[in-house]
């Protein structure tokens, strides 16, 4: 028992111990009644209250916050008269930069110590509410013009702002108590800024490695060209234009963006058709891979070729063949889980001109089935396949890697919420697979959050390593579509009950679409039955 007023600082204990490694970490927030709260919450009644550590998910959010914070606050000290971004997710980090110059080496190593000397300064970060009025007012005269439309758009009374070291600035959600408690980071020069790194997971003590992220980087750039040239850059800005009556101009306008984009993937297969026969195409899930194989597909016939799809996943060896996690069950995503050598057989064999034999597996007993499914390729037919694996050269090493084109599919929104809070791509797939998995499986949204961890570390494992193998990276993101989301997947969450695993992330997800404003049922009536977000909201005609 605690006074009431009580912060939970003052009875929190140090650490907390890993279940599963057993190593202690440093406790940076908690989950008080299935919500998540930073260490300075009071308690005024009997609450249950979780504390938790960057090995948590949760913990995760708060120390990468926190460590935003102090790259941001690091280089206004240090560069007052520059604007620091946080532009977007990368495979090692967050991708960092001044607006509208270059970083240089020199800067990025001042702004890594001063953050490094906040470290052994324990700088405490503090929170308190103002007016959202005087907030609009104090971002815009710090030249953070994004933070400040959203605050106006969002139309509250009151904004919670957070300080450091006399840095003023909001989140969306708790940060750590102090800066000594987020030790491990770097910044790696990159582009043109850094790339902010941090723990990376299951090996906290270090940061996420260093990856290979060129071709994602172009993505992510031509798509934040994309936003600059429509005028929406952030959160504020899009809801601005939906409020003012222009959702359907914008729906018309992404799709008419995207319809370029899969004719511009079949031009380049058309270029090289005497050579390429076999399109590969991967992604993480709810990407949109299914629709885009097809719209590919049809961008193909409209030059004279004739797609021939192949499923990948006929090719899954006898379940009593398939290799085991390390919980002992089935693990359907390892490599060794299909039956590389027949699939490379098989794709030789069409290559030179012969004819195979297709299997069926029947999922429900395992086994695969040959049932008379015939195929051979004529002088226009080219193969088109969608797999987890597709970009991995250790799915078909026995195959002329020269007549494969590879294409990388993945939502990668380089949309805002503001000038140092970019959305997390994860998000947008993750609200992607609930809506579709609620409609068309009768997956409850509760257990579509509890399955992503898995699907996550399947990503990481066999897709991730793997994406800069793409000939090609295609970007399924619309800028309508969190609008669009926020309509299905809003009523979906608030129908997990707060005793429920998932009701934190529910929580966090429902607070993250209160920001963006909602479609309205006569404009998503608008979108067309090619569209890709209508793999996953229905009404889908390819």
């Amino acid at each position: 028992m605690v006074e009431k007023g009580t912060a939970l600082s003052a009875f929190a204990p140090k650490t907390v111990k890993d279940a599963k490694s057993g190593r202690e970490f440093d406790v940076l927030a908690a989950i008080v009644d299935h919500e998540l709260r930073s260490l300075d919450f009071t308690v005024f009644y009997p609450h249950q209250v979780e504390f938790i550590g960057l090995n948590q998910t949760e913990g995760r959010r708060v120390y990468i916050r926190s460590l935003s914070f102090m790259a941001q606050a690091a280089a206004r000290e240090l560069y007052p008269d520059r604007v620091f971004k946080i532009n977007h997710s990368l495979p090692s980090g967050y991708y960092c930069k001044f607006r509208g110059e270059r970083i240089t080496d020199e800067q990025i190593f001042a702004i890594r110590d001063r953050m490094r000397e906040m470290v052994s300064e324990d700088l405490p970060f503090t929170r308190r509410e103002m007016l959202s009025t005087e907030a609009e007012k104090l971002f815009i005269a710090q030249n953070q013009k994004l933070k400040a439309g959203l605050i106006h758009s969002l139309g509250k009374y009151f904004t919670t702002v957070y300080g450091l070291d006399g840095v003023t600035d909001n989140f969306y959600g708790p940060l750590a108590p102090s800066t000594g408690y987020i030790k491990v980071f770097d910044l790696m020069p990159f582009h043109h800024g850094f790339c902010l790194q941090y723990p990376q997971e299951g090996d906290e003590s270090h940061t996420i490695p260093r990856q290979k992220q060129l071709k994602l980087t172009n993505t992510l750039k031509d798509y934040g060209y994309w936003c600059k040239t429509t005028g929406i850059v952030s959160v504020g800005a899009l809801n601005e234009c939906l409020m003012n009556g222009k959702a359907v101009e914008l729906i018309n306008l992404c799709e008419a963006r995207q319809e370029r984009s899969y004719a511009a993937l079949a031009d380049r297969i058309y270029a090289e058709k005497e050579r390429l026969k076999i399109v590969f195409l991967a992604g993480p899930s709810s990407s949109g891979k299914t629709s885009s194989s097809l719209r590919v597909a049809q961008q193909c016939k409209v030059l004279g070729l004739n797609p021939k799809v192949i499923e990948l996943d006929n090719y899954f060896v006898s379940r009593e063949c398939t290799p085991k996690d390390e919980d002992g069950n089935y693990d359907f995503e390892a490599l060794e889980a299909m039956d590389l050598e027949l699939l490379g057989k098989h794709l030789n064999t069409l290559l030179d001109g012969g004819e195979v034999e297709i299997p069926r597996y029947d999922f429900k007993l395992g086994e695969p089935f040959f049932e008379g499914n015939m195929m051979h390729l004529e002088e226009n037919d080219i193969l088109v396949m969608e797999g987890i694996h597709a970009l991995d050269p250790a799915m078909v090493p026995s195959v002329d890697q020269s007549r494969i084109f590879r294409i990388y599919a993945s939502a990668l929104t380089s949309l805002k919420l503001d000038e140092n809070c970019c959305i997390s791509t994860t998000d947008n797939r993750l609200l992607r697979r609930m809506v579709r998995d609620n409609r068309v499986r009768g997956i409850s949204p509760e257990e579509t959050i509890l399955r992503w961890p898995s699907v996550r570390r399947g990503e990481g494992k066999y897709i991730f390593p793997f994406q800069e193998n793409a000939d090609a990276q295609f970007n399924s993101a619309l800028l309508y579509e969190l609008p669009l989301l926020r309509y299905y997947a809003e009523p979906l969450l608030r129908r997990i009950q707060p005793s429920s695993p998932a009701y934190p992330e529910a929580v966090r997800l429902l607070k993250f679409l209160g920001y963006i404003v909602a479609l309205q049922p006569n404009e998503i009536a608008a979108i067309p039955p090619t569209s890709i977000l209508r793999e996953f909201i229905g009404g889908q005609t390819l």
